[in-house]
């Protein structure tokens, strides 16, 4: 695997893995070097982890921080232990993370990947993040109230500080009008590699819950090589689903893990890593497992072509959640950074359409998702 080298007076050289993002690293330094910046590239071509680390040698730092803000607490850790390990350090060091209840970090960290509302508290309680010399907006296509008010404030701090840059990154983002909030800041746009999809479909619409038709498509996959990932609206459906596959004699020997929010670090960790005893793994998984992160050893992936979303009531003047079909992009996001494999999704017809017509954008190892080197995406899907 060809490597990149990033060297610095101050720091060790440090080697980065081959992916696609490396094309666009010298017109993404020259930009930065001069204002902030937006960063669009497809899933998988090494946004989170590879730009942090590229950037961290860089002279107009002056020795400051990297904040790097990510949507969710699992991608968070994941990202942190991700560029950690391409390090060859401990999580803490060079590279820390932090999040409610949990703060890994040192005197020498220059990375610290956070979450939304860490940064934002931060940003109201220090007010101008004198350690700290870029922030980079990772998957802010995902939008959200804390993300938005962080981004504001930084704004609104980037006119007191000259020297403050700020980096917006997506692989789904419309470019245009954030360049022109960042006051008509450089896009720069990478490419990803091309891997084939097979997508498979039911030959007529299942019936029952989304548990049921789901545990039918795992075992139909259940004779494939690697790793299953399925992606489930909730903890309902998970456990459901979990409960059916548990009854199956045929899966006796396999792993059937959740994964969610709300799991401790280490039963997150035992979904994302792969089994040390080498046996296969089926893990079930809300959107907590659509961006930011990548399972290693994943070759087939299946969609219920749903999931719960908040959904603000104007009457009420509440949130609450609601379960709905998932969009293309949102498939897409889905099965992207799979090497090959099978895709199965349940969508509506239109959506099997579009699907049918597209390919997939990714890399062999893909950004900040635990090192993932070959693994799929694949289709279960009724009209």
């Amino acid at each position: 695997m060809t490597h990149l080298v990033v060297e610095s007076r101050t720091l060790s050289p440090v080697k980065l893995p081959h992916l696609p993002i490396q094309a666009v690293l010298p017109q993404l330094k020259t930009a930065l070097n001069q204002s902030s910046a937006v960063l669009a590239a497809p899933p998988g071509s090494g946004k989170t982890t590879v730009v942090p680390l590229a950037l961290m040698a860089e002279p107009w730092l002056a020795g400051k921080k990297i904040l790097i803000l990510e949507p969710r607490r699992l991608a968070t850790r994941a990202a942190a232990m991700r560029m950690s390990a391409m390090l060859n350090e401990p999580v803490g060091q060079k590279v820390g993370y932090q999040i409610r209840f949990d703060r890994r970090t040192s005197p020498q960290t220059r990375i610290e990947v956070v979450t939304e509302g860490i940064l934002t508290r931060r940003l109201q309680q220090e007010g101008d993040l004198t350690d700290v010399g870029l922030v980079i907006f990772d998957e802010f296509h995902e939008r959200s109230l804390h993300a938005d008010l962080a981004l504001a404030l930084c704004l609104d701090l980037a006119q007191i500080r000259e020297d403050l840059r700020l980096l917006v990154m997506s692989a789904t983002l419309d470019t245009e009008p954030i360049a022109r909030l960042l006051g008509n800041v450089p896009i720069i746009t990478g490419s990803g590699e091309l891997h084939p999809v097979t997508i498979d479909y039911l030959d007529r619409p299942p019936k029952g819950r989304i548990s049921e038709v789901v545990a039918r498509g795992i075992l139909r996959q259940q004779a494939t090589a690697g790793d299953i990932l399925v992606f489930l609206p909730g903890r309902a459906e998970i456990t459901q689903t979990r409960e059916l596959l548990l009854k199956e004699a045929s899966l006796a020997d396999r792993l059937i893990l959740p994964l969610l929010g709300e799991l401790s670090a280490q039963d997150q960790d035992r979904a994302i890593f792969p089994d040390p005893q080498g046996r296969q793994r089926i893990i079930l998984a809300t959107a907590i497992a659509e961006t930011s992160l990548t399972i290693e050893g994943v070759s087939t992936v299946i969609d219920s072509g749903w999931s719960r979303l908040p959904r603000f009531n104007p009457a009420t003047g509440l949130s609450r959640l609601t379960t709905t079909r998932v969009s293309k992009a949102t498939a897409d996001q889905r099965r992207a950074c799979r090497a090959s494999g099978t895709w199965l999704l349940s969508a509506p017809l239109d959506q099997r359409r579009a699907a049918q017509s597209s390919r997939l954008s990714s890399s062999r190892d893909c950004s900040c998702r635990s090192g993932a080197a070959g693994s799929g995406a694949g289709a279960l899907g009724h009209a």
